[in-house]
């Protein structure tokens, strides 16, 4: 089974998504910021991460900066899911090296896609 781990400052949200992506058969963790999120991947190597941008301690960029440039993690899969839903935004997180962006508010079946999708390439 696929580990996914869910990276999230909003409690809604997180408990949200994690529900949505064990209902569809993964197992998820949680974090509830950058730094937290760092701790999680280093002890536990998810195969994909979903991450939001504005967070406490460490955003989203960062975090992904930090995973695709270490060679232990840089393999794990980035979906980056934030309110920011400007272009810019969308090429930013592209650019920090995430795998795919997701705007919020989004149908639960494109994000359950999109995971689904990464995690069998």
């Amino acid at each position: 089974m696929s580990k996914v781990l869910v990276v999230e400052d909003s409690l809604t949200q997180r408990e949200m998504i994690a529900t949505l992506l064990k209902k569809s058969g993964l197992n998820v963790s949680v974090a509830s910021d950058g730094v937290e999120a760092l701790e999680h991947i280093q002890e536990s190597c998810p195969d994909l991460v979903v991450l939001d941008i504005i967070m406490p301690r460490m955003n989203g960029y960062e975090v992904c900066r930090k995973i695709k440039s270490d060679s232990k993690t840089q393999n794990t899969a980035v979906v980056m899911c934030s309110a920011k839903k400007e272009e810019f935004d969308r090429y930013w997180g592209m650019k920090q090296g995430a795998d795919a962006y997701i705007a919020k508010p989004f149908h639960p079946q494109e994000l359950i896609g999109t995971v689904k999708q990464l995690l069998r390439a």
